[in-house]
């Protein structure tokens, strides 16, 4: 049983306990319900948020597919329900609120659903220039991360990730994938990836997280099929930049050594990491970028304002004193529940220029 599978049969009662409390608030808002049927209700949440995923971590089937997409889109409106029940009963603490105005404040939540959906599944290209002094020539990078490949996010985002790289052929040099290409919802087949062997680029790849999930050794495989580069602590030499790629160290895996023997002094040397984490440290070994994701940014509201928070590096390009760089994109995919707001699903295209 993987780490994620254990995780949601963990949280699972926690959950039911919630929405039994957060549907008996929607409906006394709504004139009551009787108690049974709200527990009829919870249960079926419940089995529909950890029973189609025991049978996607075997074969991946266009049914369970949609009915964890379908509780994806639900714990999503969930935490939206939450905060505006909330808000109705704030407002009703001061004016008395009709039936019929609590069902208009509610159905904010689903008009926000619709927009959060589509958002979600709109892929943008957005471009940003890195001035470095040791370039010998212009280098341009197709940068993603988080393309979450799963139950929620089949095939089709594998897709509509190679379509927008080919796109880009004639702009960019590479493509750098900073981890979590699967996301360990659904098992990953061999062919998986096929589409990405399409594109016309070099495409390099270090695993994150949740690449772990379905078994690493089957998105490695599936990644080298398609012809990608897997760089698993290891380095790659493309012109005039060197790349070294560190896997995100998870279950016995150790942390690799890293330190200056794994800098090239001739060269723009560039870490592809999956979390933004170290980059002061990375920095001072002699890294000039480092491309990372994970965050996605907080993915969708109120969660952005919390990512802020949690992370020094959330989304975007920073640049120190020292004129080294580290770009966290907000990711291709979404986790757990296919909703954006606030962020983008993003390729972002980095132009390396010579100061």
């Amino acid at each position: 049983m993987s780490f994620r599978t254990r995780r949601v049969l963990f949280i699972t009662p926690f959950y039911m306990l919630f929405e039994f409390f957060l549907l008996k608030y929607i409906f006394l808002l709504l004139g009551g319900i009787d108690d049974a049927y709200i527990l009829i209700l919870t249960i079926l949440i419940g089995l529909n948020h950890f029973v189609p995923m025991l049978f996607e971590s075997r074969k991946s089937r266009w049914i369970t597919r949609f009915l964890t997409t379908a509780d994806g889109v639900w714990m999503w409106a969930s935490v939206l329900f939450l905060i505006d029940i909330l808000i109705i009963y704030l407002i009703g603490s001061f004016v008395n609120l009709s039936v019929e105005v609590n069902l208009i404040l509610l159905a904010i939540v689903p008009i926000l659903g619709i927009y959060n959906y589509w958002h979600a599944h709109k892929l943008v290209i957005h471009e940003k220039t890195l001035y470095l002094d040791n370039l010998e020539r212009d280098i341009t990078i197709a940068h993603l991360s988080d393309v979450h490949f799963g139950s929620v996010r089949h095939r089709q985002i594998i897709e509509q990730v190679a379509g927008k790289l080919r796109d880009l052929e004639g702009s960019c040099d590479l493509a750098i994938i900073s981890g979590d290409l699967a996301d360990g919802s659904s098992v990953v087949e061999e062919d998986d990836f096929m589409a990405l062997s399409e594109v016309n680029l070099p495409i390099i790849f270090t695993p994150g997280n949740h690449d772990f999930y379905p078994g690493i050794e089957n998105v490695i495989r599936a990644c080298r099929k398609a012809g990608m580069i897997v760089l698993d602590n290891e380095s790659f030499e493309f012109d005039c930049i060197n790349i070294f790629g560190l896997t995100f160290s998870f279950g016995n895996r150790d942390v690799p050594t890293i330190d200056e023997s794994i800098i090239v002094n001739d060269k723009v040397n560039i870490l592809n990491y999956h979390v933004p984490y170290y980059w002061d440290r990375f920095s001072n070994l002699g890294f000039d970028v480092q491309l990372s994701g994970h965050t996605h940014g907080g993915q969708f509201y109120p969660a952005v304002w919390f990512a802020d928070k949690m992370f020094e590096y959330n989304m975007g390009l920073f640049k120190d004193e020292s004129g080294k760089y580290i770009h966290v994109t907000t990711g291709v995919g979404s986790m757990d529940t296919p909703m954006r707001w606030g962020t983008d699903s993003e390729i972002v295209v980095l132009r390396l220029k010579k100061s």
